[in-house]
């Protein structure tokens, strides 16, 4: 909703879909670490039989980040130096594991979270989603917990139980604060 006001949005999850795409940097280093098991058919990581795996074993977890990480924060880097030189008056980064990655809060002016329940989050996942409750409570204990994220944060939106409307006019103080 910022982007509407005018702020430029680097999203790490489109980025990091985009280096385990086909052909993306990432391929040939998951092909060596893990196999052509995790390969699609279509040359892309196999995003659920990479779920099974990493959060099953947390050293195969440490070592996908090893490989994804690193190639998200250089294209997050290119996407940031591209918004300033379009004169972006406001870079916004979503950041999934921002709390989890000690590599980002030093390079933020801010940090904003958006905070929900653990049930109004599984809920949101399953409508966007085809992933068991289960699978998805196991991605949520791999998280920093809710407080962690909330203490981590300059501003809070609270987006559960709040109409469209009400967020819009949080998210528009919000663009105010920042002069968009």
């Amino acid at each position: 909703m910022l982007a509407e006001h005018g702020a430029a949005l680097i999203d790490a999850d489109r980025l990091s879909r985009q280096v385990t795409a086909p052909g993306g940097a990432a391929i040939g280093p998951i092909r060596d670490a893990f196999g052509d098991a995790l390969i699609d058919a279509h040359g892309a990581m196999d995003r659920d039989r990479m779920r099974e795996r990493v959060f099953t074993d947390p050293a195969a977890r440490q070592r996908l980040e090893r490989i994804v990480h690193p190639l998200v924060a250089l294209a997050t880097q290119e996407a940031a130096s591209r918004a300033v030189q379009s004169g972006a008056a406001l870079i916004v980064f979503d950041i999934p594991l921002l709390v989890e990655s000690a590599r980002w809060a030093q390079q933020l002016d801010q940090i904003l979270v958006v905070d929900c329940t653990a049930e109004t989050q599984i809920s949101r996942v399953q409508q966007r989603s085809a992933l068991a409750r289960e699978t998805i409570e196991g991605i949520m204990a791999s998280q920093a917990p809710r407080a962690i994220r909330r203490a981590a944060a300059d501003l809070v939106v609270y987006n559960d139980g709040i109409s469209l409307q009400g967020l819009r006019a949080d998210v528009l103080q919000i663009a105010q604060r920042f002069g968009l």
